[in-house]
């Protein structure tokens, strides 16, 4: 499987650097937008100025501002279509933080969110057992509010001049209201990291929720296919026979499951490549893969079957 940390990585510099280099970016001070370090007015100059008509002004907000939206959202859409959340699990930099506060947050606790009940299996993937250590918590706390702080001032980028921005930060003079908006977005950002960053990405966030309506709408897209009828071989997945593919799942989303209950899954493969490790050494090889057209379906269809099934021995 390709790595996922070079694409994510890549992304979140580029989340950071897109204002520098006028990318992508509104700039509230002269009341418009930079694409590719080009300027991008919606061509009402001269409607406000009286030099053209209103057919002419709505023909520029047509082919200038809803064209390009609807054009990337439809390339944007049909990407979750066929391949599902690929955006969250290999780019979205929120998802990067998320991933990354989760791996510091399991060494400090045995869990990845402090709203789980139990703590996670002390066995790995590779076989090795670990244990937490609460010294950890000096690291989970100050990485998530660093984290914050980054995202409240990369966000000011977007809307005021980075150079002003970042000027104004190395000498100390922030105006009133870039302090406001640091402060403020730094500690709500803060909290979100710390205690709902799961919360968001499988509830709030607009961007997630529609490439998983896209990706239900399509019965032959990709999806983690599970060898039902090799499920025997589950049971000596891990020494204290945990699943450790469930583990593995940053949004904790049960990977053997019909498609529905996967509703937010990021397609990130972690549960893959745990079930590859503990299999490693099964000639057979291991039960979960990557399935898309007819084999989804049929995954599909077995864990349909494999549910009436158990309901009617009930």
């Amino acid at each position: 499987m390709i790595a996922r940390a070079p694409w994510q990585t890549g992304f979140f510099v580029l989340f950071i650097l897109a204002p520098v280099f006028d990318l992508l970016r509104f700039d509230l001070t002269v009341g418009h937008a930079w694409l590719l370090g080009m300027e991008w007015r919606l061509g009402l100059d001269d409607f406000l100025a009286g030099r053209s008509g209103p057919f002419e002004a709505a023909a520029n907000i047509i082919l200038r501002l809803f064209l390009p939206l609807l054009g990337g959202a439809a390339l944007f859409l049909f990407v979750a279509w066929k391949w599902g959340r690929l955006y969250c699990g290999w780019l979205c930099p929120h998802f990067s933080v998320v991933e990354t506060i989760n791996r510091l947050m399991i060494r400090a606790s045995g869990k990845p969110s402090i709203w789980e009940a139990a703590r996670l299996t002390p066995w790995r993937p590779d076989g090795a057992r670990w244990q937490p250590d609460p010294r950890w918590w000096g690291v989970v706390v100050p990485a998530a509010v660093l984290f914050a702080l980054l995202w409240a001032i990369v966000l000011l980028t977007y809307l005021l001049p980075p150079a002003q921005v970042y000027g104004n930060l190395l000498h100390g003079e922030l105006t009133r209201n870039q302090a406001l908006f640091v402060g403020v977005g730094t500690t709500v950002l803060s909290f979100e990291f710390l205690f709902a960053r799961h919360l968001f990405c499988r509830y709030a966030c607009a961007v997630g929720l529609f490439q998983s309506l896209a990706w239900m709408g399509n019965r032959d897209a990709m999806v983690v296919g599970f060898k039902r009828q090799r499920a025997a071989a589950c049971a000596t997945c891990l020494p204290d026979r945990a699943a450790a593919c469930e583990a593995a799942c940053p949004l904790r989303l049960p990977p053997r499951n019909i498609k529905r209950h996967m509703f937010t899954c990021t397609q990130c493969g972690q549960c893959i490549d745990a079930c590859g490790q503990t299999q490693r050494n099964n000639p057979d090889g291991p039960l979960l893969a990557w399935v898309s057209d007819a084999a989804a379906r049929e995954n599909e269809a077995g864990f349909r079957s494999a549910a009436l099934l158990q309901r009617r021995k009930k």
